[in-house]
């Protein structure tokens, strides 16, 4: 397979089969097509590494995705899920082939995504945070006590995000769990009172400067993640009531680490570890493959 950005159109026209009606839609790129095609590509390349000895792939086939079933002959089956992104510029926003929030997203269509970058952000605190830092066990802890609520953890992770650029990164340990508990609730709900909260990438001058963002980013005012909130009264009626339960509900609440936990983060961070090496081994079979 030629290369899209260093080979000449009529070299890119000419292969057989082309490469621009395997991948590409008219003049855009398929997102269905490019997760047929690397489907393909994956299987084929599995026969060369020396894993597929020890391990079972069964391959899914989703429209704008793939997933990978790994099942080893002793061990439980493993899923991996790849999503497609193309990085807009040199920036750490990408256009991914995640479906849009809308009723219909036509196969030419990547919607804008911000994953990179805000797990950029983490990695930033979690780089000068200590050992110690809780931050994202409190991530964990709200989105576990919002199930059955109608905030998105989406927005949970924007309003923490604005809280670690906000409070020292010293004060995001466990002995500090339950005051940082109650500072995300206070601030989403100071935030709904308000009937907005402001989208953290857009317009913040309190991003890391090492995340490097499409200057439109930096300049553009920050729109707003609860505008339903803002047009709707009564679902802001309802927000209203929901931060106020979940208040009370984290005053009555104790949250602690068992060790039970511990043990199960740490074996969680060992599959990913291996994941990350299995990741890796395809991605240099798929390239010698194509």
């Amino acid at each position: 397979m030629l290369c899209f950005l260093h080979t000449s159109a009529d070299e890119l026209r000419n292969q057989q089969p082309s490469l621009l009606d395997t991948l590409c839609s008219g003049s855009y790129l398929d997102v269905e097509k490019t997760a047929r095609w690397f489907g393909a590509v994956f299987k084929n390349a599995w026969k060369c590494v020396p894993l597929s000895a020890a391990c079972r792939l069964n391959a899914v086939h989703f429209k704008r995705s793939c997933r990978f079933q790994l099942t080893p002959m002793i061990q439980r089956t493993f899923l991996i899920d790849v999503m497609f992104g193309v990085q807009q510029g040199n920036t750490d926003i990408f256009l991914s082939s995640q479906e849009s929030e809308a009723a219909y997203t036509p196969s030419t269509a990547w919607p804008q995504t911000c994953a990179v970058a805000e797990a950029k952000f983490f990695k930033h605190v979690a780089a000068r945070a200590g050992e110690d830092s809780f931050h994202l066990g409190c991530l964990k802890v709200c989105a576990y006590i919002l199930v059955g609520y109608n905030f998105s953890t989406h927005e949970l992770k924007t309003v923490l995000m604005h809280l670690l650029t906000a409070i020292p990164v010293e004060c995001w340990n466990r002995r500090h769990l339950v005051q940082r508990m109650e500072d995300i609730l206070r601030y989403l709900q100071c935030c709904v009172e308000e009937k907005r909260l402001d989208h953290f990438l857009i317009g913040n001058k309190a991003v890391p400067a090492e995340i490097i963002l499409p200057w439109e980013f930096r300049v553009s005012v920050p729109p707003s993640l609860f505008q339903r909130v803002a047009r709707d009264p009564d679902r802001h009626e309802q927000a209203l009531y929901e931060t106020e339960m979940l208040r009370d509900r984290n005053s009555a609440d104790k949250w602690e680490m068992t060790d039970f936990h511990l043990s199960h983060s740490r074996a969680r961070w060992m599959w990913r570890r291996r994941s990350s090496v299995i990741i890796h081994q395809m991605s240099c079979a798929c390239l010698s493959a194509a």
